[in-house]
């Protein structure tokens, strides 16, 4: 597929470590202070996500309303991204086009040594870290500091995010307390878990970066097609420091982040607090319209696997999402296994769904089973992406992508003695044979894998069938 005349290209590995979900998720399980930390952390935001929205008398209308509005930029994103262009461009900025991680990153590093600089301050941006920025920078000799706390945190501790919202998630304050003395220059030996002293650690290290840089990179939470505003929205103020003080600001954007009209946009900052942080509204909400006076704005447009997302009528609302997390967070799955176990920048339900159509199901086989179907994560999405019906969708492609396997010959063979009364009935006679395997609770290999967290069932001694011609009662 083509999208406004680039070719679709390969979508970046940080989509994918190659490390199948079961694998990694059977080292995390046996994380317990992971799954405490995991556990704690969920509940509180779950209860605070609960009290917020329930103080909202139209929430579901609301939800209706931000799926409309982004399945009707998702239909028209080629009108929409035009315009937005056109509008930032009006305004003094500078617009680029990157199809890949690639060549996104050499987009940014090339603007960054155009200033000369080699140290920038970044805002927690979810596209930069799928693009793995960071990396390609310092492999350009350019140093770039997180100026999110649960990102400095994951920095410091060369560590990878776990989570949407909160990329620290799987750390607890101890921990935290142990990073920063062992990573944080000029911090004091005396430093408490106590969370304000952490913070207040963290503050004292990142304002000298503040005020030295002269280059910014952010995301954007959302942009406004027809005025060409970009919006950020946090918690902390470190991305109004950094959206401000810098004379080059830097944006990367994912191309489905649009949003027609400053009224559609009211819908959705109203949506993504309470979703997100359990807050009616975020702290700091920062918008900018172009280059402002004295500083330098370029705003790159990142595809990378976007447009085939877009290609599929069955996969496509998967690009809705407004990365609130909330769906981690009442995720059973996400709950015991962390984000690390996914492989990809996108934890929990929203990454089983979205990472596998951004890389292609082949490079992501195991990431649509990593869910129970249980329906959580479609009540609690703010945009009501159905997670659950698109998982099953995945599981098809994967299973058609794998091609001849045991698995699929053992369904194809199930269906065809399903079409006939007469084989389903013999079938069904022939199962009580298993009964004579009362007493082993698992089958021989490849069956073994099945009654390996399973018991196995002992037939009947007589099929419904059997009974109903009968009469028995």
């Amino acid at each position: 597929m083509t999208f406004l005349g680039m070719p679709a290209a390969a979508a970046s590995s940080q989509l994918s470590d190659g490390v199948a979900f079961p694998d990694a998720a059977r080292v995390a399980l046996d994380n317990a202070q992971l799954r405490r930390n995991l556990g704690n952390a969920t509940a509180t935001i779950r209860a605070k996500r609960a009290a917020v929205v329930g103080e909202v008398p139209d929430w579901q209308q609301l939800r209706a309303a931000g799926a409309a509005i982004k399945d009707d930029v998702l239909a028209h994103l080629d009108r929409y991204l035009v315009q937005l262009e056109e509008r930032v461009t009006a305004r003094g900025g500078t617009v680029h086009w990157a199809r890949d991680a690639d060549e996104a990153n050499a987009i940014v590093t090339r603007l960054v040594q155009a200033t000369g600089e080699t140290e920038v301050v970044k805002v927690k941006s979810m596209a930069t870290q799928e693009i793995g920025l960071n990396e390609a920078l310092e492999a350009a000799g350019i140093t770039a500091t997180e100026t999110d706390l649960a990102e400095l945190i994951v920095q410091l501790g060369h560590d990878k995010p776990s989570h949407i919202l909160v990329p620290a998630i799987h750390r607890n304050r101890s921990e935290i307390r142990d990073i920063f003395l062992t990573e944080m220059p000029g911090v004091d030996p005396a430093l408490t878990d106590n969370p304000p002293v952490l913070a207040e650690a963290a503050r004292a290290h990142l304002r000298s970066k503040f005020l030295a840089a002269k280059v910014a990179i952010s995301g954007a939470n959302f942009a406004v097609a027809d005025t060409g505003t970009l919006g950020v929205v946090e918690s902390e103020g470190n991305g109004r420091m950094c959206l401000t003080l810098p004379r080059t600001l830097i944006t990367v954007m994912g191309i489905e982040k649009l949003v027609p009209t400053w009224t559609d946009l009211e819908v959705f900052l109203q949506l993504l607090p309470r979703s997100s942080t359990g807050e009616r509204m975020n702290p700091y909400t920062s918008m900018w319209t172009g280059a402002t006076e004295g500083q330098a704005f370029h705003l790159v447009l990142l595809d990378n696997g976007r447009t085939a997302t877009l290609a599929d009528p069955r996969g496509r609302s998967a690009l809705r999402c407004i990365r609130c997390s909330a769906c981690l967070n009442v995720c059973p799955v996400y709950e015991r296994t962390g984000g690390h176990a996914y492989g990809s920048v996108y934890p929990g339900p929203i990454g089983a769904v979205l990472s596998p159509q951004m890389t292609g199901v082949k490079d992501n086989l195991t990431l649509p089973f990593a869910s129970t179907l249980c329906g959580a994560c479609y009540d609690v999405c703010p945009v009501a992406i159905d997670i659950p019906t698109m998982l099953v969708h995945l599981r098809s492609r994967v299973t058609d992508a794998k091609g001849r396997t045991p698995e699929r010959a053992a369904m194809l063979t199930a269906a065809w003695t399903m079409r006939s009364p007469k084989r389903w009935t013999r079938a069904l006679r022939a199962a009580r044979l298993g009964r004579l395997l009362r007493g082993r609770r698992r089958l021989p290999p490849p069956l073994s894998r099945w009654t390996a967290s399973r018991d196995l069932p002992v037939p009947p001694k007589q099929t419904l069938r059997d009974w109903d011609r009968d009469g028995r009662p």
